[in-house]
């Protein structure tokens, strides 16, 4: 079965609408929990209309992990734009990323329960995230910016993992909203050692340089 594209502005905005009411309900519920009815009362449109865009339950699950990756990739690649070099790239990208997080936390159970409900689509949200970081940290090897010996592959793998339970810890369990400077601090200063990457020049405090470049693809 297949996902249908709107073709007004309308039918944008109603299939955005679902997609919202359908973040809540999967976050509140989890995929078992959830219904199609949860979906569309918490959305404010019928049921057929439901069914004019999505075949089923499952479908609109899909859509919203793919629609949760476009958005934070999107978020991440501001970010990292940001920066004039790779550590600035590195920190302004993983700030997005954690403040995407931070108002869309329930990302982290649709995307663990996808890995049970839809593989693909768990897969396919990690692996471009990747894509895009390596892409990244190529052009950065490239550069002179980083270690010449650093794998952009294995380490874009490393990183992404480093980025998730940092916001896990800080976000998601403690509910602060936020990662505190420090901790982003901290976070960058990990990342530039593994990276072999300069310290930044500094102005008067010891200020690390910036997060996370992830590039949309």
């Amino acid at each position: 079965m297949t996902v249908t594209e709107p073709r007004t502005a309308r039918g944008q905005e109603t299939k955005r609408k679902i997609l919202q009411a359908a973040e809540a309900v999967f976050t509140e519920h989890g995929y078992a929990g959830a219904s199609v009815s949860k979906i569309t009362d918490r959305a404010g449109v019928g049921q057929g209309t439901f069914y004019l865009y999505f075949p089923t339950k499952h479908e609109v699950f899909v859509e919203l992990v793919d629609d949760l990756n476009r958005r934070v990739r999107h978020a991440m690649s501001q970010g990292a734009q940001r920066g004039s070099t790779r550590m600035e790239a590195e920190r302004e990208g993983f700030r997005e990323f954690f403040r995407f997080i931070a108002a869309h936390p329930g990302i982290y159970r649709v995307v663990r329960e996808a890995e049970f409900v839809a593989p693909e689509a768990m897969r396919r949200h990690y692996t471009r995230i990747v894509d895009g970081y390596v892409d990244g940290l190529t052009a950065a090897k490239s550069a002179g910016e980083i270690d010449p010996d650093v794998d952009p592959t294995v380490t874009a793998w490393a990183l992404m993992g480093v980025g998730e339970m940092i916001g896990m810890r800080w976000i998601l369990w403690e509910g602060g909203g936020q990662v505190p400077d420090d901790v982003l601090d901290e976070m960058t200063r990990f990342i530039r050692h593994g990276l072999g990457s300069a310290p930044a020049p500094t102005q008067g405090a010891d200020r690390i340089p910036h997060d996370t470049a992830q590039e949309e693809t």
